[in-house]
């Protein structure tokens, strides 16, 4: 398959769901994902939503996302539970998802702002955590 930049939201909305088929299916994030995420249809929709907002600067996000607290969430329903080496788990499969399918621009911007966004939810957490 030849790789292909990401230039509208069916490129996103491809990446997005290549991406949680992984997530769904691994070892160490499946049980955490499929255990809090009761609608996979309405649950992706809503993460390509985000991805577009910031990978393309269109789409229908705009403010409507708080990932600091879905994160904090999570992590308390789960009994504070959520390692460093989760966030590394996802980055790893992001990585190799983005690899696989896409080149260019917006794919590596996809890469750093989710390396930056992974960093910044783990402190995020940790800080509730230590309130």
């Amino acid at each position: 398959m030849d790789k292909i930049d990401i230039r509208s939201r069916k490129e996103v909305d491809f990446l997005v769901r290549r991406f949680y088929d992984q997530i769904r299916q691994h070892d160490t994030l499946g049980p955490i994902f499929n255990g809090v995420v009761k609608d996979w249809d309405t649950h992706l929709v809503h993460l390509s939503d985000f991805w577009e907002m910031i990978l393309l600067q269109t789409g229908p996000g705009a403010g409507q996302f708080n990932p600091v607290k879905v994160h904090r969430q999570v992590d308390a329903e789960v009994n504070n539970s959520i390692e460093q080496a989760h966030f590394g788990n996802w980055l790893e499969l992001w990585f190799q998802t983005l690899d696989r399918y896409f080149e260019g621009e917006t794919a590596n911007y996809a890469k750093e702002h989710a390396r930056r966004m992974a960093h910044m939810l783990f402190m995020r957490i940790w800080e509730a955590r230590v309130k």
